[in-house]
């Protein structure tokens, strides 16, 4: 599968673009576009690739990354995969923008719900959910086994990991899901790989486990 993503919004939330090379069905993982030109830029990569979107997926619901989803439903009308545990931050979302000043307009519920090892289809190609508590109360990852690569959210970052000091978040079921269903990730086989990528160069693992940051 092919990847691109996108950095939105005022907290510069990462969006992404993944799809299928054969079909180029696409989903559109964590729609965190703020304003008008955010969505165009999305839109614009779609056509301009000829992309075919089939859904929406969150790997959590924090108002960063559902600011799009309103505008996903009303163009592309895609069903809304999300673990039924972080729909208690969409039911929150309003109460962030106010604290925050932001402007937001409220996400529609989710569809579809995501559980742990749930294959999702997206024309020839999947993705495997794992589920990852700890940032949020229903966050989860996609992996592409084939692609070697991985949609982390919110769980880990370049030297850190993600904070559980919001509300629903929880440091050491973090901590055991990073071990677990991520450290756990088969050996990747190419020298670039995102599996290496986005874990090995981002997290120093006793430092983020035993450490801390």
């Amino acid at each position: 599968m092919k990847l691109q993503s996108f950095c939105f919004n005022p907290l510069q939330e990462n969006t992404y673009l993944i799809w299928c090379e054969k079909t180029l069905d696409c989903a559109i993982v964590d729609a965190g576009m703020y304003d008008s030109a955010e969505q165009k830029l999305l839109q614009d990569f779609i056509e301009s690739n000829n992309l075919t979107p089939t859904m929406l997926l969150g790997t959590h619901a924090h108002i960063d990354h559902i600011f799009g989803n309103w505008w996903v439903k009303q163009i592309y009308d895609l069903p809304y995969y999300l673990h039924p545990s972080d729909v208690v931050m969409i039911d929150r979302s309003e109460t962030m923008a106010a604290l925050w000043n932001l402007k937001y307009t409220p996400s529609p519920l989710p569809t579809n719900d995501l559980s742990h090892g749930d294959i999702i289809s997206i024309g020839a190609s999947e993705l495997q959910v794992r589920f990852v508590p700890g940032h949020a109360p229903g966050h989860v990852i996609f992996i592409d086994v084939a692609g070697e690569q991985v949609l982390v959210g919110d769980t880990i970052f370049r030297g850190s990991i993600g904070r559980t000091a919001l509300p629903g978040g929880n440091h050491e079921p973090l901590l055991q899901n990073i071990e677990a269903p991520i450290f756990t990730l088969p050996t990747p086989s190419k020298p670039a790989s995102r599996f290496i990528l986005i874990f090995w160069r981002c997290c120093w693992r006793m430092r983020v486990l035993h450490g801390g940051w």
